[in-house]
């Protein structure tokens, strides 16, 4: 199936050349990451069907879902999407890896677990993949046992789990200077109350799943004020939607 721009302006497009160029690192903020978050969701707003993104997910999503890995230092998800998606390797092909470096970027990034409790199976593929450097930002004083790849644990100072110092500390002692969220629905809910989400990538699938206990790409609480979105630039393929937007302000 073809994909298409269709804002700014209709044509034929490849997602190798959507998602190129986007210079995310040159964006950033002095004291933190540039962060864009990648969703997916049903035509009713839901961000998963039986726990899985599987069943609203497509071939020209996932492509897209693996060229925008390639614009950032960093994978950033929640340790619930890590359990339920088995999260390995971050870059698939050397293609990808290539195309990283032809970025200006390491040929692969550091990948970022969010787990309050640390409640992270040891059997991870991404956490027995020893060339992977993986950031685990915990309130847990404990450690994994029997993982290959390079752990290293960001701890925020006693009280509420606050993302905003963990974030900045990614910056300035790691250097990193973008980072991709891949959610879920409860990480973003601690990322966009803060001010610290600078884009969202969101495709809509052409289905309805239902359920009033369903996850919606934002979890929780209502946010305390609502986020206006800038639209980008809108890709189709078919009857699907590929968003990208700018958090307006």
């Amino acid at each position: 199936m073809e994909l298409h721009r269709i804002h700014p302006e209709r044509t034929p497009v490849e997602a190798a050349e959507a998602l190129s160029g986007l210079g995310f690192a040159k964006l950033a903020p002095p004291d933190r990451p540039y962060l864009v978050l990648n969703m997916v969701s049903s035509a009713d707003g839901k961000a998963a069907v039986e726990g899985r993104t599987r069943d609203i997910s497509s071939d020209i999503d996932r492509a897209i879902f693996h060229q925008l890995r390639t614009q950032a230092d960093a994978v950033m998800v929640g340790a619930g999407t890590a359990r339920a998606e088995r999260y390995g390797p971050i870059v698939k092909t050397d293609e990808l890896r290539a195309k990283r470096e032809a970025e200006g970027l390491e040929p692969d990034p550091s990948a970022v677990i969010v787990s309050g409790s640390l409640d992270l199976p040891p059997d991870l593929p991404l956490l027995q993949d020893p060339g992977s450097r993986v950031f685990i930002l915990t309130q847990s004083e404990a450690e994994l046992r029997d993982v290959a790849a390079q752990v290293e644990y960001l701890r925020p100072e006693p009280g509420p789990f606050d993302m905003r110092p963990l974030v900045s500390r990614l910056r300035e002692r790691f250097g990193v200077r973008s980072i991709l969220c891949e959610g879920g629905p409860t990480l973003n809910a601690s990322l966009l109350p803060y001010g610290l989400v600078d884009e969202l990538f969101l495709t809509i699938s052409p289905a309805l799943a239902g359920g009033a206990d369903a996850l919606t790409i934002v979890a929780g609480a209502p946010l305390p004020q609502l986020i206006q979105l800038e639209l980008v630039w809108a890709l189709e393929a078919g009857s699907e939607l590929f968003l990208r937007y700018r958090i307006a302000g």
